[in-house]
């Protein structure tokens, strides 16, 4: 099942200057820490002159959709999804 969240989380990143790639590693949302296992899709979009740099990923057993805001760098937890149907 897919929730729409839109909730502000902390995220470790790593970055990799030879690739000019950002990875997630971790995020925190609420009282709950998730390792980033895998990352999926990643995509931008600009909100007016605001880039957004969206990314899927996995942690534990549950599935997000991370939103870092370029302008402020701020990151939003946009979605989360068990991957079961609805």
């Amino acid at each position: 099942m897919i929730q729409r969240i839109s909730e502000p989380v902390s995220v470790i990143t790593s970055y990799n200057s030879i690739a000019r790639a950002v990875r997630p590693l971790s995020l925190r949302w609420g009282h709950h820490e998730y390792s980033v296992s895998q990352v999926g899709l990643r995509h931008t979009y600009r909100d007016g002159i605001t880039r957004h740099h969206v990314f899927s990923v996995v942690g534990g057993n549950l599935f997000f959709r991370l939103n870092l805001n370029a302008d402020n760098l701020s990151w939003t937890l946009e979605e989360v999804s068990d991957g079961l149907p609805d």
